[in-house]
């Protein structure tokens, strides 16, 4: 072989060797732009889900005072209703057995 040929071979080793360095920078160019797509739609979902979060937080807040406010209710209720009962021992006698 000549010089020429090895001149051309050359030209043509260095030109794929660009080609495939361009066509692998693409291909990690759209990797790093669904990194990046990805990145921002977990973010929106994590925003998404605190709020969502946020919001249960304060429905069960919100049922736990009813609830506590049902049992003191209840409780009260069940006070008098033992009063009553004490104050009518007589009458309402509980018989075991």
């Amino acid at each position: 072989m000549d010089n020429d040929s090895l001149r051309k071979i050359e030209e043509l080793f260095k030109r794929h060797i660009g080609v495939l360095s361009e066509d692998f920078q693409h291909k990690l160019d759209l990797v790093v732009e669904g990194q990046q797509m990805l990145a921002e739609k977990l973010e929106l979902t994590k925003t998404e889900l605190k709020d969502e979060i946020r919001k249960v937080d304060q429905r069960l807040t919100m049922v736990e005072a009813r609830l506590e406010q049902k049992m003191d209710a209840v409780a009260a209720d069940l006070s008098a209703h033992r009063a009553d009962t004490e104050a009518h021992h007589e009458v309402y006698r509980v018989k075991e057995g």
